[in-house]
């Protein structure tokens, strides 16, 4: 059985940084697409983004791009969201998920184990 558990959301202010880590046991970590995603209060759920197998590809939602980085670490069975010029939007508790295919993927449907969740909250 796949787990995943989220660490490293807290309370930032404004234009602060935070680094989301997800650590995750059991399977092949390294035979899994990883994705972030998150969810604020009163909204869905969405797409944060996304690394390949090998690290080599990622992706990202248009309302992170150029201040998230996505990363993995195989030998450690983690990977990470380093989050830098946090905006109040950008409040939500955010999810790691494993997918077990080889393609990635933007869509949370296509995930197949989630973690729990860390909050994280950006004050103006």
């Amino acid at each position: 059985q796949v787990q995943l558990v989220e660490s490293g959301g807290g309370l930032v202010q404004a234009g602060g940084s935070l680094r989301l880590s997800c650590l995750v046991s059991g399977g092949t970590f390294s035979r899994y697409v990883m994705g972030w995603f998150r969810q604020a209060p009163g909204k869905e759920r969405e797409f944060v983004a996304v690394i390949s197998w090998g690290g080599g590809s990622t992706g990202y939602a248009d309302s992170v791009k150029g201040r998230s980085t996505i990363s993995r670490d195989n030998a450690k069975n983690t990977v990470f969201l380093q989050m830098n010029s946090l905006k109040p939007e950008d409040t939500a508790v955010y999810y790691c998920a494993a997918r077990f295919a080889i393609t990635m993927s933007y869509e949370g449907a296509n995930f197949n184990s989630w973690g729990q969740g860390t909050q994280v909250t950006v004050s103006s």
